[in-house]
């Protein structure tokens, strides 16, 4: 219900939803942990594809806030999107800690179900 309730909202304010095809390698040790080039990489196209955003501005540093004027209600919303993005929940008293590509980028790399 929580997933199907996520897509609707995020469809409504216009964020893309559809995952990009990825591979990753596996490790000799069958580690399929997340390549943290891979976590950068679609943490900063998420960002960039908010409809508030100017795509130009998104770097892996960038602070929702402070470099892209983005509220409380649009870092809920680009959460919600990385959750989706990564097929994992965020609990909200980590969610509320996310404001940045950085932090998102670090919350998600080091998230063991992330994918």
């Amino acid at each position: 219900m929580a997933s199907a309730l996520r897509s609707a909202m995020l469809r409504r304010v216009g964020v893309p939803i559809s995952r990009p095809t990825t591979v990753r390698s596996m490790s000799s040790h069958g580690d399929d942990h997340i390549d943290k080039q891979e976590v950068v990489d679609r943490v900063v196209d998420v960002v960039k594809s908010f409809p508030k955003v100017d795509p130009s501005k998104v770097t892996p540093d960038v602070h929702f806030r402070k470099d892209l004027g983005l509220d409380s209600l649009d870092n809920v919303e680009i959460v919600m999107a990385l959750e989706e993005e990564f097929k994992l929940e965020i609990p909200d008293k980590e969610a509320d800690k996310i404001d940045s590509c950085n932090l998102a980028i670090e919350y998600i790399y080091n998230h063991p179900m992330a994918s």
